[in-house]
């Protein structure tokens, strides 16, 4: 398991204090892409996944129940990470 995978189940397990950025980073890395914002949101979508996933910048965390989205998203499509 890489550190994108170790990153990932570390926030799976406490989904508080996820630095905004990082979060971006991991939606990536599963294959989300970015599709825009606005102010502080930024919205990911991802083709075969009908959830969209909006991740507000709150103080450069994001906001533990978005997290808790992505990962039950993650959890839900069996997604995997992306080289």
């Amino acid at each position: 398991m890489g550190d994108w995978g170790r990153f990932f189940e570390e926030i799976r397990r406490n989904p508080k204090n996820v630095r905004f950025g990082d979060l971006c980073k991991l939606a990536e890395k599963f294959g989300f892409r970015f599709r825009g914002g606005k102010g502080s949101h930024r919205v990911y979508v991802k083709q075969g996944v009908f959830e969209i996933l909006n991740f507000q910048n709150v103080g450069g965390k994001a906001k533990p129940y978005q997290v808790r989205q992505f990962v039950n998203i993650v959890d839900k499509y069996a997604l995997r990470l992306e080289d």
